[in-house]
C-alpha cells in the first residue's frame, strides 16, 4: 500500500484543530506545579489532600470518557470542543472564587476540587473531539498524523504551562491563575467561532462499552506500553535519591525531548509500515530503554535509557490507534476514540500504587525492571495481534 503524501496543507488543517488541545493542556499545565504547594502550605491540607486535589482531575477524566465520545459522535467535534472550553471557564471562575476564600481552608478547597472536577470533564471532551473532527477533516488515513500531532500539542503545552504557572504565580499571587484560565478559555471560544460547522457522520450508534470491546485488544497493548511512562514520571525523583544522584530532572527532559522528536520525524512511519509493525519496534526500543534505567551504572546511563523510552513509547499510542479505530464505523469514532483513551488513563491510573508496591519489596530500580517486562509483554500480544490480523 502507497503511504499518503503529508502535504503542507493537511498538516495546517490538523494544527488548526489540535490548537484546541493545545489550550486545555496549556490550562492544564498552569496549576499543575503550583496547586500541590498551595494546599498544603496556603491552605494548611496534608499531602493526601494535595495529591488527591490533583488525582481528582485525572479521575474526571476517565470517567468522562463515554460522555465525549457520545457528544462527539452525535453533535460534532466542535460543540465537543465548545462545551470544555466552558469547561474550562468554569474552572477559571471557581478558581478565583477559590482564592478569595483562603480565609475559610475548607471552603477554599472545596471550590478549588470543584474547578479541578470541571476541568477533568473538559480534558476528556477536547481531547476525544479534537481527534475525532481532525480524522473526519483530513480523511483515516492520516489518522495516526492526527494523533501524533495531538499528542505533540498536548505535550508541549505542559512542560510550558507549569513554569509559566510557577512564574506567575511567584510574581502576581495565587489569584491571578483563576484569571488566566478563564482569559484563555474566552480566547479559545471566540477562536472556535469563526470555524465552520463540523459535518456529523451519520450511521451506526455504538454503545461505548461495545466501542470499548472492539478497541480493547489494541488498548491492552497501549496500557502495557504505557505503564513505564507513569513509572517514569511518578518514581524517577526517588529512583535517583536511591542512588544518590542528582538530576532526576534530566531523565524527565530526555524522555519529553525523544517522545516529541520522535512524533515528528517518524509521524508517516505508520502509514508506510503499518500501526502493528511500527508499535512492535517501538515497544521494542522502550523495553531496551527501561532496562537501561533498570541497571544504569551512572545517571548518565540513566539518561539514555529515559530517552530510548521516550523514543520508543512516542509512537505506540498512534500506531495502536489506528488499528483499534479500524474497528469501530466512522459514525462511532468519537466512542471508539475515547474507549481507546481509557487505556492510557488507566496505565496512569495502576502506574503509581502497582510500581509502588512492588518498590516497598525490591527497591526503585526494580519497577523498571517490572515496567520493562510489561512492555515486553506488550511486544507479545502485539505480534499475535499481527498475526491474526
Amino acid at each position: 500500500m502507497t503511504a499518503p503524501h503529508p502535504s503542507p496543507g493537511i498538516t495546517r488543517q490538523i494544527l488548526s484543530i489540535v490548537f484546541y488541545t493545545f489550550i486545555a493542556f496549556l490550562c492544564i499545565g498552569l496549576p499543575i506545579a503550583v496547586l500541590p504547594g498551595h494546599v498544603h502550605d496556603q491552605l494548611g491540607f496534608g499531602a493526601v489532600i494535595a495529591g488527591i486535589t490533583i488525582g481528582l482531575q485525572y479521575l474526571a477524566t476517565l470517567l468522562s470518557r463515554p460522555f465525549a465520545g457520545r457528544v462527539a459522535d452525535t453533535l460534532g467535534g466542535k460543540r465537543a470542543i465548545r462545551y470544555g472550553l466552558y469547561g474550562i471557564a468554569g474552572c477559571g471562575l471557581l478558581t478565583l472564587l477559590s482564592a478569595w476564600f483562603l480565609a475559610l481552608p475548607w471552603l477554599s478547597l472545596a471550590l478549588l476540587l470543584g474547578g479541578r472536577l470541571l476541568l477533568g470533564v473538559a480534558q476528556g471532551l477536547i481531547g476525544v473531539a479534537t481527534l475525532s473532527w481532525g480524522i473526519g477533516q483530513v480523511g483515516t488515513e492520516h489518522t495516526a498524523r492526527v494523533i501524533s500531532w495531538n499528542g505533540i500539542a498536548s505535550y508541549g503545552a505542559i512542560a510550558i504551562g507549569a513554569p509559566a504557572g510557577v512564574l506567575l504565580v511567584e510574581a502576581l499571587h495565587f489569584v491571578v491563575l483563576g484569571p488566566a484560565l478563564l482569559v484563555l478559555a474566552l480566547l479559545a471560544l471566540a477562536a472556535l467561532r469563526t470555524r465552520p460547522d463540523v459535518v456529523i457522520v451519520k450511521g451506526e450508534r455504538l454503545p461505548f462499552w461495545s466501542a470499548f470491546g472492539r478497541v480493547a485488544p489494541c488498548g491492552l497493548g497501549l496500557t502495557l506500553a504505557s505503564i513505564g511512562y507513569g513509572t517514569l514520571t511518578t518514581f524517577i525523583t526517588l529512583y535517583y535519591l536511591e542512588r544518590g544522584w542528582m538530576g532526576a530532572a534530566w531523565c524527565l527532559s530526555a524522555f519529553g525531548l525523544c517522545f516529541i522528536l520522535s512524533r515528528l520525524l517518524f509521524v508517516n512511519a505508520v502509514n508506510r509500515f503499518g500501526g502493528y509493525n511500527v508499535a512492535i519496534a517501538c515497544m521494542a526500543t522502550e523495553v531496551l530503554g527501561l532496562t537501561l534505567l533498570w541497571l544504569a551504572p551512572t545517571p548518565l546511563w540513566a539518561m539514555i535509557g529515559a530517552g530510548l523510552a521516550g523514543f520508543g513509547l512516542s509512537l505506540v499510542y498512534p500506531a495502536l490507534g489506528v488499528e483499534a479505530i479500524r474497528q469501530v464505523p466512522s459514525s462511532s469514532r468519537g466512542a471508539g476514540l475515547g474507549a481507546y483513551a481509557v487505556f492510557f488513563d488507566l496505565a496512569l491510573a495502576i502506574a503509581g500504587p502497582v510500581m509502588g508496591a512492588v518498590a516497598v519489596h525490591w527497591g526503585y530500580a526494580s519497577i523498571f525492571c517490572g515496567a520493562a517486562l510489561l512492555a515486553l509483554s506488550g511486544v507479545a500480544l502485539t505480534l499475535w495481534l499481527a498475526q491474526r490480523g
